[in-house]
């Protein structure tokens, strides 16, 4: 018998830039580089806009990815209340999703937590990011061996204020209170980006800077972070495809 293909989608909430066109092909091509593996489909819909699978569709697929966006995601642009709607047909039939940044923020709203513009303010360059050992399971998503801490590239001005009660709390920092968390098995959401890596950030900040969005000297630091450090990239593609493909369940 011949193993059925897995199927993923990602959900793109952000345009591409012209840097990341140029160098990877566009946004898709960075997601599936991290989180796919040989023998998969993924397919893309640009939900920003309006790309959407029809509901007929989404039993086909075994997980989808939401990937971080410059809109708020406590806003109501058409889209945006689109992709809560579609979020919340994939909770009930019990997909596994995986939010990223403003897609883990997503996940929080359908749930009933409070979204909103962080509290400490923006956050850019590498950040250690500290596991709540008590909920993270060992042969969980993380493998046998659970970090006590896990460093991860941030970019986002928005935040989890307040989890909903469904939530479990995977990860915390000195800066947030909610770094990571789980709804049940099947729904992940990372407040960092595990798919970026230090020319891509830097391409953000450069962007950020140019369009006076960001002072040069908080673009500096953000740099500096970044100096004499790396994410933890293995572990976080590590624990994503092992979230995405079942292969482990955290509870």
């Amino acid at each position: 018998m011949v193993n059925e293909q897995k199927r993923f989608a990602l959900f793109l909430a952000t345009s591409d830039s012209t840097f990341v066109k140029k160098a990877y092909g566009g946004y898709f091509n960075v997601f599936v580089s991290t989180f796919g593996e040989d023998g998969e489909q993924w397919d893309l819909f640009r939900v920003i806009d309006g790309e959407f699978p029809d509901d007929k569709d989404l039993d086909k697929y075994d997980g989808f990815v939401i990937s971080g966006s410059l809109n708020d995601a406590f806003g109501d642009d058409d889209w945006i209340v689109k992709l809560c709607s579609l979020c919340q047909k994939l909770d009930d039939m019990k997909k596994k999703v995986l939010g990223i940044c403003f897609g883990h923020q997503i996940l929080s709203r359908i749930k009933g937590g409070k979204v909103g513009r962080a509290s400490r303010g923006l956050d850019m360059g590498l950040r250690s990011i500290t596991m709540v050992t008590d909920a993270v399971k060992p042969g969980g998503y993380f493998g046998s061996q659970i970090p006590k801490s896990l460093a991860i590239i941030k970019c986002h001005q928005d935040e989890v204020l307040e989890l909903p009660e469904s939530a479990t709390l995977l990860a915390y920092s000195d800066k947030y209170n909610v770094e990571m968390c789980s709804y049940g098995n099947h729904l992940l959401g990372i407040q960092g980006h595990p798919e970026y890596n230090k020319e891509i950030l830097f391409e953000i900040i450069d962007r950020v800077v140019n369009l006076r969005l960001m002072e040069q000297d908080f673009a500096d630091k953000a740099k500096a972070t970044m100096e004499n450090a790396e994410p933890d990239r293995k572990q976080w593609q590590t624990l994503c495809k092992n979230f995405l493909k079942g292969r482990s369940e955290q509870v």
